[in-house]
């Protein structure tokens, strides 16, 4: 299946964080965070702004980035767990 976000929106897959500590400690699923810092996988053609011309969005497809702890909709597509965000949900750019 293909998905195209709309407007200012971006689909994000989560990248995996560490099973272990620095130590060597393996860390249970049910102990683990769920990261804040995924890829974009998908970015709508951006926003307009108020005399109708469209505004592109700062980020593309590929970027690494950090974004809220509570930020996006969890979605499935062809099986795999992604989140759909705004742009303005993302913290910065990891480069």
């Amino acid at each position: 299946m293909k998905f195209r976000p709309l407007h200012d929106r971006v689909l994000v897959k989560r990248v995996e964080s560490d099973t272990k500590t620095k130590g060597g400690i393996i860390i249970p699923d049910t102990a683990q965070e769920k990261p804040m810092e995924g890829k974009i996988i998908a970015a709508g053609s951006g926003n307009r702004d108020e005399a109708g011309k469209l505004v592109p969005l700062d980020v593309k497809k590929g970027d690494r980035i950090l974004f809220g702890k509570w930020s996006g909709t969890e979605v499935k597509v062809d099986g795999e767990d992604l989140l759909i965000m705004k742009e303005s949900d993302i913290l910065g750019i990891i480069e």
